[in-house]
């Protein structure tokens, strides 16, 4: 069967299944490989379902959670036998992130119980940001950002939670498409923090759509530092749309890769946003059905 046609039939049976609740009572079967998690824009900029229903839909085809859903909606999540897989990053922003030496003092006041809950809740994942450089040099801002893991990284050893800096691209300055001055846009840059913190709860959020972007190159670098991955981000490339054969990357032959990963267990989760004139439910379950290896 060719690659369209068995990307069409795995989307049909899964909006077939949506509206027929014999099947949906089942979740669909997957090989366990990798454990796929969802956001809510992959549900468009405007869902017609509830966050309930979108729980619902991923607990169907047979999903682990989503991403960056805040502590009031977990219980949500837990009913349907999903999870939170990546917490938000508490008082860490876009502009002032953990590069600044200013904020050290605040994050680290607001961080230390964001960490103790997501500990007691079961959340074994937060999500941290390096920061706009501003005129800092990269050098710099990677001895702050060494210096404020190193403050907190006994914590998030002793409540075995994760905080993980995620990569951006800061060559696209539109922020649907990239974050304008970021300095972890290199994926060696966090690499180096990681290797320099020397903490197994101190990772990277490897975020493939903006690994892409700014360095390619994927399989070599996801193998050669899979070490210091603790999450995965996926999207279509260059458009930041679904994960089919309508992008540059063959996201088939990156989730064998990831799934071949010997010391990687963690999550795979879909960032992309539905194309317009595309029908949701059928682009989550195609790229399902894609990372499904």
């Amino acid at each position: 069967m060719k690659r369209r046609a068995f990307l069409a039939a795995c989307a049909a049976a899964g909006v077939a299944s949506a509206t027929n609740p014999a099947i949906a009572q089942q979740p669909a079967a997957r090989r366990g490989r990798i454990k796929q998690g969802l956001w809510r824009t992959n549900f468009g900029e405007s869902p017609s379902l509830s966050f309930d229903d979108m729980c619902r839909e991923a607990a169907r085809l047979g999903l682990h959670g989503f991403d960056l859903i805040p502590p009031e909606d977990w219980p949500t999540l837990r009913r349907h036998g999903l999870e939170p897989l990546l917490a938000g990053a508490g008082p860490v922003t876009f502009e002032n992130g953990i590069i600044h030496p200013e904020t050290h003092d605040q994050f680290e006041a607001e961080l230390r119980p964001w960490i103790d809950q997501c500990s007691d809740e079961g959340v074994r994942t937060i999500i941290t940001i390096g920061g706009q450089r501003r005129g800092m040099s990269y050098e710099e801002g990677a001895d702050n950002a060494v210096a404020f893991l190193n403050r907190i990284k006994g914590q998030l050893e002793d409540r075995n939670v994760t905080i993980a800096i995620e990569n951006m691209n800061n060559r696209l300055t539109d922020p649907r498409f990239g974050r304008e001055d970021q300095i972890f846009g290199h994926w060696d840059w966090g690499v180096g923090v990681c290797e320099r913190v020397n903490s197994p709860n101190v990772k990277l959020v490897c975020d493939i759509y903006h690994l892409q972007i700014m360095d390619g190159d994927l399989a070599r670098r996801i193998r050669d530092t899979s070490r210091w991955i603790a999450h995965f981000h996926v999207a279509g490339v260059p458009t930041r749309n679904e994960i089919d054969y309508t992008q540059e990357i063959n996201y088939r032959y990156i989730a064998e890769v990831i799934a071949d990963l010997e010391d990687y267990d963690g999550y795979v989760s879909h960032e992309w946003r539905p194309a317009p004139g595309r029908d949701p439910l059928r682009s989550i379950a195609e790229a399902v059905a894609i990372m499904d290896v």
